[in-house]
C-alpha cells in the first residue's frame, strides 16, 4: 500500500532541535578508554556533523590512546553511551532543552502532511533519549531514520533512510521532495551527496558561513511559518536558493 504524503523531512538533532552538548560523549569516551574526564581532548575539525563513532576515534587518539586501542573500544563505547544517558537524564531535561519552535515546528510540517525522521551522528540509543526528554519525538518516525549507529560515516545515512523509506511507505523515496534541516556545513553536503533539498537554522554557524556552502534556503530560527515557507518553497518546484 502506497501512503500519500506531502514529502519527507530529515531533521538533524544536535544543533538544530536541541542544542549541542558534549558532555555526553565526554564522559562516556572517558569511560571507554579509562581516561579522566578532563583528558578528553576534542578535535577542533571533526565534531559538529559526524557520527559518533567517527568521533570517538578521533577524540581518542587526540587524548593520547593509539590508534589501534581506539578503534579496538569503540564496540564498547555503545554500552558507555547508552548508561551515560539514561543516567543523565534529569541533567539533559534540565539544562539540554528543545530550541524555541522545535516542538511547534514539527507539528505544523506533520499536520501538513509531511513524514518526519532524522538523520544524525548520534547512536540510535542517545538520539531516542533525547528526543524522548526535550518531547520532540511524537512526530518524527524514527523506524526509517538513520544514526550514527547505522554508519560511521554520514555520507551513507541517506542511503539507510532510503532503503527504510519503502518498507514503511510504500513507495521509493522521492529525493526533489526530501528535504533535509540541519545546522553545519556537513549537513549541507550530506544532503547534497543525497540528492536532497537542505535548510540550515543560523543556531551555532552565522548567515555569512552558511552561505558559503550553498544550501538551498537559510533560517534564522525555528519560528514553524518562516520554516514551513522555506520547505514549501523547495518542495513546490522553485527550487531556488531562499533566505529566510
Amino acid at each position: 500500500m502506497v501512503a500519500e504524503h506531502a514529502g519527507l523531512i530529515v531533521w538533524d538533532i544536535d544543533g538544530t532541535l536541541i542544542p549541542a552538548d558534549l558532555r555526553w560523549l565526554r564522559r562516556a569516551i572517558a569511560r571507554t578508554y579509562a581516561i579522566a574526564e578532563d583528558a578528553v581532548v576534542f578535535p577542533t575539525a571533526r565534531v559538529h556533523g559526524y557520527t559518533d563513532e567517527s568521533i570517538v576515534v578521533d577524540t581518542a587518539v587526540a587524548s593520547g590512546i593509539s590508534p589501534e586501542v581506539a578503534e579496538e573500544r569503540v564496540q564498547d563505547f555503545h554500552q558507555h553511551l547508552a548508561r551515560v544517558m539514561a543516567e543523565g537524564e534529569a541533567e539533559l531535561a534540565r539544562d539540554q532543552p528543545a530550541y524555541p519552535g522545535a516542538e511547534a515546528t514539527i507539528e505544523a510540517l506533520h499536520a501538513r502532511g509531511f513524514v518526519q525522521t532524522v538523520l544524525t551522528g548520534n547512536l540510535r540509543s542517545a538520539a531516542e533519549v533525547k528526543l524522548r526528554i526535550t518531547g520532540l519525538n511524537q512526530h518524527l518516525d524514527l523506524d526509517i531514520g538513520a544514526f550514527g549507529s547505522d554508519a560511521r560515516d554520514r555520507f551513507d545515512l541517506p542511503a539507510v533512510i532510503a532503503k527504510r523509506f519503502p518498507a514503511k511507505y510504500g513507495n521509493e523515496i522521492n529525493a526533489v521532495r526530501t528535504v533535509v534541516i540541519g545546522d553545519a556545513p556537513n549537513d549541507i553536503a550530506c544532503a547534497r551527496h543525497a540528492g536532497f533539498r537542505v535548510i540550515v537554522v543560523t543556531h551555532r554557524a552565522t548567515r555569512d558561513e552558511l552561505a558559503q556552502h550553498a544550501p538551498d534556503a537559510i533560517v534564522d530560527g525555528l519560528q514553524p511559518n518562516v520554516v514551513f515557507a522555506a520547505v514549501e518553497s523547495l518542495v513546490g518546484g522553485s527550487g531556488g536558493r531562499s533566505d529566510h
